[in-house]
């Protein structure tokens, strides 16, 4: 199991509110959120591996190079390498690092990289078990495969409570994409759609089921470009439209897909989901500090199941 933490973390603190509070005073909606929701995914879903992957850059210099709108909008106006992030789940990130590193769960990050890299070279390099991502990110549903061993989505974007387990036929029924290949056919489409939240514009007048409907007949990305330039099955709409996007074809592919060859370091040499916490008197000491009560128990309580 590979688990997008930003996604979570950020999930958890506008879903609590910041009147959950530490003996101190501080806010800790996000922890005992974060904490609650690994409790019930290590429950349900009992993975033997349990990576947090986490970002060391969330808005990656080669990204911007490629394209200067990524994620601009969310950029802090004090700091123009900072995001944006509320001032009270700050200072809840590293309690949430701590008790990982307490519980022994492993995390990993790569210098330069979103954590989405890391997650896709996680996945990508992974050769003996199956791997879930849990994220409530669109973007992941680019991973899915059967071969060499299967990933599948679990997406969260609606809350943990409706999650969805997408593979490749799950993604392929849902947006209208080729089973065989329908990771790389919602990157693709992904392209053309675009992404506001990511400050992706996409192609102007191609929307999500044109998007789909296009990579599905030509196959690819680069062979509709292809056949646009031949004029070749395409309609002189369509072409016009992707000559006019010309620019912004050229830089997003790799804006919007993963690099699964990110140069991942994880913490722990045993990525294994412990069957006890490793330092369990520090787990105790930062559930009392914090006021974290039943959300920790309820983790303890399901790493050690």
């Amino acid at each position: 199991m590979l688990i997008d933490s930003a996604g979570l973390w950020f999930r958890s603190y506008f879903a609590l509110p910041d009147s959950l509070t530490a003996p101190d005073g501080t806010p800790v909606n996000s922890v005992r959120g974060f904490c609650d929701m690994l409790a019930k995914l290590v429950t349900e879903r009992r993975p033997a591996r349990l990576v947090a992957c986490l970002d060391n850059d969330w808005r990656p210099q080669f990204r911007v190079d490629a394209l200067p709108s990524y994620k601009a909008h969310r950029v802090a106006e004090e700091d123009p390498d900072a995001e944006e992030v509320p001032d009270t789940l700050t200072p809840q990130i590293p309690v949430i690092l701590e008790l990982l590193d307490a519980l022994g769960i492993a995390t990993a990050e790569a210098e330069g990289f979103e954590a989405d890299d890391v997650i896709g070279a996680l996945a990508h390099r992974e050769t003996q078990d199956r791997v879930e991502v849990v994220t409530g990110d669109r973007d992941l549903f680019q991973l899915v495969r059967t071969e060499p061993t299967p990933v599948r989505v679990i997406y969260v974007g609606g809350g943990l409570s409706k999650a969805q387990n997408y593979g490749p036929e799950e993604l392929a029924e849902r947006y209208g994409l080729s089973p065989g290949r329908a990771g790389d056919d919602y990157a693709d489409m992904a392209v053309l759609r675009g992404d506001p939240s990511d400050g992706l514009p996409g192609v102007a007048g191609i929307g999500e089921k044109t998007a789909a409907k296009l990579i599905t007949q030509f196959g690819s990305l680069d062979a509709l470009l292809a056949a646009a330039v031949e004029g070749t099955g395409v309609t002189p709409r369509v072409r016009a439209l992707l000559a006019d996007a010309a620019d912004y074809l050229a830089a997003a592919p790799a804006v919007v897909r993963t690099v699964n060859t990110a140069p991942v370091v994880v913490d722990r040499v045993d990525d294994a989901l412990p069957s006890k916490a490793v330092d369990h008197e520090r787990v105790v000491e930062l559930q009392k500090r914090w006021g974290l009560g039943a959300s920790v128990d309820r983790l303890l309580a399901a790493v050690t199941l």
